[in-house]
């Protein structure tokens, strides 16, 4: 009877031996992800692909991000970059602004030279929505010296949707709001550029990116 039960645990301690030494499942891969401001909302979407395929890890340089998410085509392209949505630029401003719709011409003078009775806001010259902006719009002018400049796509809908007599530069996914939409400047592609030619779990990531 001994023999019995002190085979049956050898057994029993054998099998639990063989079921906790087993090959352990791989540790998934980090993918680090840069997006610019204006591209934000299409994060969600990538999360979403990664969800059983990767760590996403949000970096701040697009120089050393796997995938770099922006809106509208570089000045330069020199990596891959693949369509993952379109985006529309607008001109917008606050509701009670006395801004009405506008031609092209109007846009630029107003961009270029302001105007006493409204707050120009754009982004920083390097800023993918600004370059659409200049592209589409300036033509080579200067904006006026007295815009102010947001850091973000999302301090500039704060001010136009919160401060009177504003007029500013947004993507539609993040118009907000009552504000009125006075000019559509245009509608560009959104890219996710990588450092090289996809593979992998990065492959997989744009695939499922572009499908959303």
């Amino acid at each position: 009877m001994r023999k019995k039960t002190f085979l049956i645990l050898t057994l029993f301690s054998l099998l639990i031996f063989s079921c906790s030494t087993g090959t352990p499942p791989p540790a998934p891969e980090v993918i680090s992800v840069y997006s610019t401001s204006a591209a934000e909302p299409w994060l969600t979407d990538l999360y979403a692909c990664a969800e059983s395929l990767a760590v996403l890890s949000r970096v701040d340089d697009s120089s050393i991000a796997d995938i770099s998410l922006r809106v509208g085509e570089p000045e330069f392209l020199s990596s891959p970059a693949f369509q993952i949505g379109t985006e529309e630029i607008l001109i917008v401003t606050h509701r009670q602004s006395p801004v009405q719709n506008l031609t092209l011409e109007q846009s630029q003078t107003l961009f270029s030279q302001g105007d006493p009775s409204v707050q120009v806001w754009v982004y920083a010259s390097d800023a993918d929505v600004q370059r659409v902006f200049d592209r589409f719009v300036m033509e080579g002018r200067r904006v006026t010296p007295s815009a102010l400049i947001a850091v973000s796509s999302q301090q500039m809908s704060d001010a136009l949707v919160n401060q009177p007599n504003t007029v500013g530069i947004l993507p539609r996914h993040w118009k907000a709001g009552d504000v009125r939409e006075v000019f559509s400047v245009a509608a560009v592609p959104v890219l996710a550029l990588t450092q090289f030619e996809p593979q992998g779990v990065i492959k997989e990531l744009i695939i499922c990116l572009q499908s959303k």
